[in-house]
């Protein structure tokens, strides 16, 4: 029977030339193409899966180049398009092997295949794998993308692909942070009628912003959208009209809330309320945000107050947010009663709500108020951060509760590994001194150069204002001639 007929399942399960009484000669000669793809695809179709892989091999062994051909590739995954794990099973086997001479069409093939059928993780592995094989092109100053973008337009349609096989292609450049190259693509496909997906537009502008710069990001996302067209000129040069989401306008927003310019978050607001974008939670919390760094409660709370208006259901980043931004303007008890309104609301605090309000005390001096909060903090296996350990050692250091600030800084460094700045070590150091406690004052100033930060002349002063106190010139005087010396060097 001859390879290019068909097989029936009922007679064979694979070509005449795998049965038990054939086997393959050395001096056979050689198969033909489409004998060769239509026999391989017959063994993937129809063998059981254990032994597929090794009859494969032997097919491919009788062959006339000891191994497939990209185009022959591509013909056999064509075959396999409505099975695509098994179609990424053979490409992966025949790379593992070096069964076949690859080419970025035999890879695109494979991508589509995939695409067609939803596997957008396993297509985007496969596009990841393309850019990191074809370090080269044939044609010289031709980016690996580019190429890869010209073989998925060449066998879109043979494969029956999906548009999001694009988007993926952008998804892999952004995710190895080749924006220049994902910006290229867009404006290629653009030229094209192709419009990426509004969610995939959102990642570069996001990834722009966040490493070019709120301005950049800003300038691309009008590009992007050609906002700077008006309707009536896009319809004319026959411009395909495609609209920012509320997604889109919340990237920008937290663009310009990163780097502190509020104004322009209230530019974008009031922008999405012009292109009819329905802001959701998370814009107001972006929008309330900004005027809680700023220190613009009364506006912050006109949001909060609008949010409800609108039936959204503040969630945990909303109270942490406004309970963050009344202790920052020392609000304390307002934070108190949000605090209470969000526990009757079923909310769970987290440690940074903790933060929030053990710093806010902190910063009134109500120190044992700070600490009750605290370890009701710890209680529930909160581990504070070292900025808010500090602030703890500050305050008590400030209410020159010394002893007290050096015995929780003992625990913290222990139980959170807290690391304290240096401010701290020298305010534990002066008040040890001034309490005459001179042996625990060089025990915190040790530990204070052994994490790197140096004395200045001001602690050598706190010393030996120290050792006079208690009457010990011999060591006022040794302390007077080192650090005479540090000053001549």
């Amino acid at each position: 029977m001859a390879f290019s007929q068909s097989i029936s399942r009922k007679s064979f399960p694979f070509p005449p030339l795998f049965t038990k009484t054939h086997s393959i000669s050395s001096s056979a000669p050689p198969i033909s193409e489409d004998s060769l793809v239509s026999a391989a695809v017959s063994i993937l179709k129809h063998h059981r899966s254990k032994s597929r892989w090794g009859h494969l091999r032997s097919l491919l062994t009788a062959s006339k180049n000891n191994h497939l051909t990209s185009s022959q590739f591509s013909q056999i995954t064509l075959k396999l398009r409505n099975n695509p794990r098994l179609a990424i099973r053979f490409f992966h086997f025949t790379v593992q092997h070096s069964l076949c001479s690859h080419s970025l069409l035999s890879y695109s093939t494979v991508i589509h295949i995939l695409c067609r059928s939803r596997l957008k993780s396993q297509a985007l592995s496969v596009i990841k794998s393309a850019m990191c094989v074809f370090t080269e092109t044939h044609e010289q100053n031709t980016a690996i993308p580019v190429a890869i973008l010209e073989a998925l337009i060449k066998t879109y349609r043979v494969c029956d692909s999906a548009p999001f096989v694009f988007d993926l292609l952008v998804k892999a450049c952004l995710e190895s942070k080749k924006i220049d190259l994902a910006i290229e693509l867009h404006e290629m496909l653009k030229s094209k009628n192709v419009f990426l997906r509004t969610d995939t537009c959102n990642s570069m502008i996001e990834l722009v912003s966040k490493s070019r710069g709120c301005f950049a990001g800003y300038d691309l996302y009008r590009n992007i959208f050609d906002l700077d067209v008006d309707k009536v000129s896009k319809k004319q040069i026959g411009v395909k009209v495609v609209s920012p989401n509320v997604n889109t306008l919340n990237v920008v927003m937290v663009g310009f809330y990163r780097e502190g310019l509020v104004d322009k978050v209230d530019e974008v607001w009031e922008e999405m309320e012009r292109m009819g974008c329905v802001p959701n939670l998370y814009s107001f919390n972006v929008l309330m945000a900004a005027y809680c760094d700023d220190g613009r409660m009364e506006e912050a709370m006109r949001v909060w107050e609008e949010m409800e208006n609108k039936g959204l259901n503040r969630d945990l980043v909303s109270y942490n947010t406004v309970i963050g931004g009344f202790c920052g303007v020392g609000e304390v008890v307002r934070a108190e009663e949000i605090y209470r309104e969000m526990v009757m609301k079923g909310i769970e605090s987290t440690c940074l709500t903790f933060e929030h309000l053990i710093k806010g005390y902190c910063e009134i001096g109500d120190v044992n108020l700070a600490m009750l909060l605290y370890e009701d903090m710890y209680r529930k296996s909160f581990s504070p951060e070292s900025s808010m350990v500090n602030v703890i050692v500050r305050a008590l250091c400030d209410k020159n509760e010394v002893s007290a600030a050096l015995e929780f800084w003992s625990m913290a460094a222990k139980k959170h590994e807290a690391v304290m700045k240096k401010e701290n070590y020298e305010s534990l150091t002066r008040g040890l001194c001034q309490q005459g406690k001179m042996e625990e004052a060089l025990k915190v100033q040790a530990e204070m150069v052994r994490k790197g930060f140096e004395p200045n002349s001001g602690l050598y002063d706190t010393f030996i204002d120290g050792y006079m106190k208690q009457g010990n010139e011999t060591m006022a005087s040794k302390l007077r001639k080192e650090l005479l010396s540090k000053q001549m060097s």
